[in-house]
């Protein structure tokens, strides 16, 4: 069985569509969401549609790791609240992980739209793979039993999908699977877009030069802010 775990804070524009997706995987899937104290209608978005919740402090990798040792799936499937995966998802994994050396993985990224961030993320995803950067939006999978044995998701408020990759790679092969999961491409869709992937550039920059995880989050803030902040002004111009 598959888990599928999506770390929620204030996505009640974006969980619904989501889980939609998830409910057309193909095979035994389960689905856990696990809420940072959400203050929109994120959880009565999540129990309309039956779907497991729980909650924890905020922050996605700790989030992420509590939906971990909730799951009961022989492997897990890390999703963002805005991304959604293809209907073969969950056989895709089963046909990596049949592969006894292939620890975890992740997919192909199309970041959605046609502005011009959008196609230049799609186009710079295959090219940061090549120098062996996973990232949270590609739907990281784990087979459990390695993922428990190395710790699973440190608390990082930033950088923990480079961090647990990193270390699975230690334990065996990490898979890079054609089929695609798409994600929105909100956080970088302003007239500052420049500025804003500058800044991303930057602290990637720093996490790889060493500077804790839990430093870089106050750089992080403004990207995160930008994106709340186009996130509600797009439900406002929905309602």
């Amino acid at each position: 069985m598959l888990s599928v775990i999506i770390p929620t804070f204030n996505e009640a524009y974006s969980i619904g569509r989501t889980l939609d997706a998830v409910g057309e995987l193909r095979g035994r899937v389960e689905v856990i969401v696990v809420d940072g104290g959400s203050i929109d209608e994120t959880a009565e978005v999540v129990r309309q549609r039956g779907v497991k919740i729980i909650t924890c402090e905020r922050g996605r990798g700790s989030q992420m790791h509590a939906g971990a040792c909730t799951a009961r799936g022989d492997a897990l499937l890390f999703l963002h609240a805005d991304t959604h995966p293809s209907l073969d998802a969950a056989e895709r994994i089963a046909e990596a992980l049949h592969d006894p050396k292939v620890v975890g993985g992740n997919f192909t990224v199309r970041f959605d739209g046609t502005t011009r961030a959008a196609l230049f993320l799609t186009w710079l995803y295959p090219q940061l793979r090549r120098l062996g950067l996973c990232y949270g939006d590609s739907a990281i999978f784990a087979r459990r039993a390695v993922y428990d044995e190395i710790g699973g998701f440190q608390p990082f408020p930033i950088f923990e999908d480079l961090d647990l990759v990193r270390r699975l790679r230690k334990r065996g092969r990490v898979v890079h699977l054609s089929a695609i999961v798409t994600t929105s491409s909100r956080r970088f869709e302003d007239r500052s877009f420049a500025l804003t992937f500058a800044r991303w550039a930057s602290l990637q920059g720093l996490y790889w030069i060493g500077v804790h995880p839990s430093t870089l989050n106050s750089m992080y803030a403004p990207i995160r802010s930008r994106s709340d902040g186009l996130k509600r002004s797009h439900d406002a111009e929905t309602t």
